[in-house]
């Protein structure tokens, strides 16, 4: 298992082409590993996530069963330019000595992008149908639904007394995007409203946000499972990909 960070050259012209896109940069992430099984049902998990930390500060990081070759992303994406013979580029780190590492109590800061979505039937009789969080108030408790089965739980916020959620806990909601393109990026289908987190006709819709801040580990296990499998939905597109940092 390894754990990927490849700094993303926004002026690019190739850059911006795949950062338009989840579904091409999905194609990329993928092609970084050419002995993928051709049917889609027999690969593994292979999470990705991009960081917007300013509008020219942008990081890919990847987790994968097998360690990537980034070299097409380097081209058309990347900086080559500063690339040494010894550093291709990129940076993969084996993940399996940190995942081992994990044990309940153990306080983390962290951080994820997610699609947070809920089931709602408008009507009696009629089929449910997922629609996104909008506020970041029910964004937060999407996360904190998830929680148990994860094997973790928000640390405390600055008032940990308050009715309030968003000052409860110590994680921040950040970073909304209202995504919507074609499911084939060359498609005419028209886009549809991205908040209903659906698809209609070939288009994607979708809302992701970022999520950040301090948790606890009560399950290892579950973390591990959560770290290398994802959370939630929507993880072609670049959601479900949590990570993990020392505090501070």
């Amino acid at each position: 298992m390894y754990l990927t960070r490849f700094r993303v050259n926004a002026a690019r012209s190739g850059a911006r082409y795949l950062l338009s896109s989840p579904q091409r940069l999905h194609a990329a992430v993928l092609a970084g590993f050419p002995c993928l099984p051709a049917d889609p049902a027999d690969r593994p998990r292979i999470l990705w996530r991009l960081d917007h930390r300013t509008r020219t500060d942008v990081q890919l990081y990847v987790v994968s069963p097998d360690r990537p070759d980034l070299t097409h992303l380097v081209e058309q994406a990347g900086w080559p330019a500063l690339t040494e013979p010894d550093a291709p580029g990129w940076e993969s780190r084996h993940y399996r000595p940190f995942l081992g590492r994990l044990a309940k109590g153990d306080h983390w800061a962290f951080r994820l992008t997610a699609n947070p979505v809920h089931s709602i039937r408008r009507q009696e009789g009629e089929p449910t149908k997922r629609t996104a969080h909008v506020t970041a108030r029910h964004q937060l408790g999407w996360l904190l639904g998830q929680q148990a089965r994860h094997g973790f739980e928000l640390l405390p916020g600055v008032a940990p007394d308050a009715e309030d959620p968003l000052h409860r806990y110590a994680a921040t909601v950040h970073g909304r995007r209202d995504l919507a393109f074609r499911k084939r990026p060359d498609d005419p289908t028209p886009r549809t409203n991205p908040k209903d987190g659906g698809r209609r006709g070939g288009a994607v819709t979708l809302v992701t946000v970022a999520f950040s801040g301090r948790l606890e580990v009560t399950d290892p296990d579950a973390l591990r499972n959560a770290l290398t499998q994802g959370i939630g939905r929507g993880k072609a597109y670049g959601c479900g990909l949590l990570t993990l940092a020392p505090e501070g």
